[in-house]
């Protein structure tokens, strides 16, 4: 009988869209951008990120 791999769990990028988010309205805060779009900025930024993640997370199941 061959030995079946154990489960493994999936990497979590959530942690990155919050903290684009964080650092996008501090960024926004010292610069001409402004909270308002820094924040949505870095939410942009945290998104791809968490999805660049989901990515190769699916492809190494793969």
């Amino acid at each position: 009988m061959p030995a079946s791999r154990p489960p493994r769990s999936p990497l979590a990028g959530g942690f990155l869209i919050a903290l684009g988010a964080i650092v996008g309205v501090a960024v926004g805060l010292f610069t001409p951008l402004g909270p308002t779009r820094g924040f949505l900025a870095g939410l942009a930024a945290g998104i791809a990120m968490s999805l660049a993640i989901w990515l190769l997370d699916r492809k190494r199941d793969g």
